[in-house]
């Protein structure tokens, strides 16, 4: 049985708590791995080392780390069939799917190729008699990552990238069910020139998530998660004094109007809905047909396409659309939620319970599953089910399918699919969700843009990635300097104008 370790000051270290957990392998149900717990004493001493080699990392120029930032890119994109061997290994989701979630997260290091130009501060020449006015930005220190297992390369590369560059170290505690890519991501960082202990990886439970959020040394939490545990994570970090961003739960609509293009919006639903199990943030869990005539075409295209994926282990290659479900925990959770559906009055058009592959039957698999006529009461509707579901609200205006995402508690990401540009640019106006999508169904912007959430799927102020990341990475220092040469000027006790 292979025995993971942490990354401490540059190379692996074991463990020594004597506190392991399981690294299962979702598509047999086998254990695959030992990942070794740290104590709040393992984590002190990394947060130590990260001190001191930050000391060093904040002050080199932002030039140099850049380039270090593009040797890492470099390595990342050299190594990508490697990264998404261990990614789907641990995770289960198809190495399509798996090079997807390294090509999403190189995306923000290539951002952070050109730190030194989002570092950049302002310049004001003679603000006042003789007085120059400019600010700085600057580290904030140590920060930590705390990172979730459905993507397990790209969220770690977003909080990395810009709090690297930056000139920050990184504590950085991965999900314990995917924890490898971690590992070996902090090995080609070191590979294209980041100092030992600028980034440290320490696996742990809830235990070490605690001990970093009341570290002292540490300024500044990134966290992506659940939507209990992100709102917890928020209070505490800030109760002890810490900068946080804190992304939560989603449940995503996607309207699709009379004028749409059926085929393209049940191309999209199929993709959206299904891939990668359902196991994404920004994954389309409830459709939202205007009009019976719409929605009675939708589900007749919809049948057919769901009908012809195929479930299976990564190792099967093409013939494979998506994987198992993380757990057996997870895959007992969303059987259950289908069957509250269908017990609350839910028309559970495709079931795909019980799915058996040979070869795998302990296997966490899920078969996608689509249900009609959900209302908002049902709790298929109100919970986030993070697996293979579709749910189809019936809407008979534009206005009833509106008010279902305004109405909801999260606010992730949302879609609209319309060849009218008024009903869209109306939707992207009046809609209170972080990102959105017009005839596109996940949303995830480019990464020199910014991805958050609104409501209850985010905690904090500023976003992952883009100018938002280099904000939260770094505190703002101004300056006001004035320089003597032919000014005479008295003692004043008043607070005064600069002019």
């Amino acid at each position: 049985m292979q025995e993971l370790c942490h990354w401490i000051d540059g190379k692996e270290v074991k463990g020594t708590s004597g506190r392991f957990t399981d690294v299962m392998n979702p598509a047999t149900g086998e254990v695959q791995a030992r990942l070794p717990l740290a104590t709040p004493a393992e984590l002190d001493a990394a947060i130590a080392s990260a001190e001191r080699a930050q000391q060093v990392w904040g002050a080199t120029n932002p030039q140099r780390r850049a380039r270090v930032m593009m040797k890492f890119g470099q390595l990342i994109n050299d190594n990508i069939d490697k990264l998404a061997e261990i990614v789907s290994r641990e995770h289960g989701k198809t190495l399509p799917d798996a090079r997807g979630d390294v090509q999403r997260g190189l995306e923000v290091i290539e951002v952070c190729m050109g730190t030194p130009a989002q570092l950049k501060g302002e310049f004001t020449d003679s603000a006042g008699p003789g007085i120059d006015l400019y600010s700085m930005r600057q580290p904030l220190g140590v920060v930590a990552g705390i990172t979730p297992f459905n993507f397990p390369a790209m969220i770690p590369l977003w909080k990395m990238g810009p709090a690297l560059a930056s000139g920050n170290a990184m504590i950085l505690k991965p999900s314990e069910r995917t924890p490898s890519t971690a590992i070996a991501l902090a090995k080609l960082a070191q590979e294209a020139g980041l100092p030992d202990g600028v980034l440290q990886v320490v696996n742990g439970d809830k235990e070490v998530v605690d001990a970093i959020l009341d570290h002292p040394t540490i300024q500044a939490v990134g966290f992506v998660g659940s939507t209990p545990i992100a709102q917890y994570i928020y209070g505490r970090a800030a109760n002890n004094g810490k900068r946080a961003q804190c992304f939560g739960g989603a449940k995503n609509h996607m309207l699709i109007m009379p004028d749409a293009d059926l085929d393209k919006a049940a191309d999209a639903l199929i993709g959206a809905g299904y891939g990668a199990a359902g196991e994404r943030c920004m994954a389309i869990s409830v459709a939202v047909p205007v009009g019976q005539k719409t929605a009675d075409a939708l589900i007749e295209r919809l049948i057919p396409r769901i009908e012809k994926l195929k479930v299976g282990p990564y190792t099967a290659g093409d013939d494979v659309d998506f994987g198992p479900v993380i757990t057996k925990a997870s895959q007992d959770r969303i059987n259950a939620l289908i069957a509250s559906g269908v017990e609350q009055g839910a028309k559970l058009v495709v079931d795909g319970r019980g799915l058996k592959i040979q070869g795998y039957e302990n296997g966490f698999f899920c078969g996608p599953s689509l249900f009609d006529n959900v209302t908002r009461d049902m709790d298929i509707y109100k919970e986030e089910i993070f697996g293979p579901v579709l749910s189809t609200v019936r809407a008979e205006t534009y206005e009833d399918a509106l008010s279902l995402v305004i109405d909801n508690e999260y606010g992730n990401g949302t879609a609209i699919f319309t060849a009218d540009g008024d009903t869209a640019r109306d939707f992207a106006s009046r809609v209170n969700v972080g990102m959105v999508g017009i005839n596109f169904p996940i949303p995830v912007p480019l990464s020199y843009y910014t991805f958050g959430g609104w409501k209850k799927s985010a905690f904090g102020d500023l976003n992952q990635y883009g100018p938002d990341a280099f904000r939260f990475y770094t505190k703002t220092k101004t300056v006001t300097a004035r320089w003597f040469s032919g000014i005479k000027e008295g003692a004043s006790l008043n607070f005064k104008a600069l002019d």
